[in-house]
């Protein structure tokens, strides 16, 4: 396999129709020319493609490897606070206030206080807050379809975009 990139090669490939418009060739032959001259553009778009397709899966990997790991940190978080609740209410249970070990040292402490809310409806209005609203947000979707019907938008126009579709 060659290290010329599809760059090169579609600038070879453009050079050598420039040459081949020159000639003066019959319908058969320069179409068989023409034919020839593509084959390496392709099979290197081709391969191009193809690796691409590899970097997709290894990347659809990764994500799903991502995921697994995820839920096993949470199942993993989820077993640490259990564990950290099972050994506080053994030690309250026993009246026990501290542990020391050359590791660490295990003690109760009060939390800060905090407000548990018994019945919301039951709350005065001066305690509630309310979000601020959130900022207008464009609809390109109603742009678009005003400058279809012939509407002109100031600041917004459309544009024509194109991409590879593989299949």
């Amino acid at each position: 396999m060659s290290n010329i990139t599809l760059y090169e090669i579609a600038r070879e490939y453009r050079a050598d129709l420039e040459k081949l418009a020159e000639l003066d060739l019959d319908e058969k032959a320069f179409a068989d020319t023409l034919e020839s001259l593509g084959g390496e553009l392709q099979v290197k778009a081709q391969n191009t493609i193809a690796f691409t397709q590899h970097l997709e899966a290894v990347a659809a990997s990764i994500k799903e490897a991502e995921q697994k790991m995820a839920h096993r940190r949470r199942v993993i978080e989820k077993k640490v606070e259990r564990i950290k609740s099972y050994v506080l209410q053994v030690m309250q249970a026993n009246d026990i206030q501290r542990i020391e070990c050359p590791h660490f040292v295990l003690s109760i402490a009060k939390n800060p206080p905090s407000v548990l809310i018994e019945d919301e409806r039951q709350i005065p209005q001066d305690y509630f807050t309310s979000p601020p609203p959130p900022p207008p947000q464009i609809d390109k979707t109603l742009i678009k379809k005003a400058i279809q019907d012939g509407f002109e938008v100031p600041g917004a126009k459309l544009t024509q975009g194109y991409r590879l579709n593989i299949k």
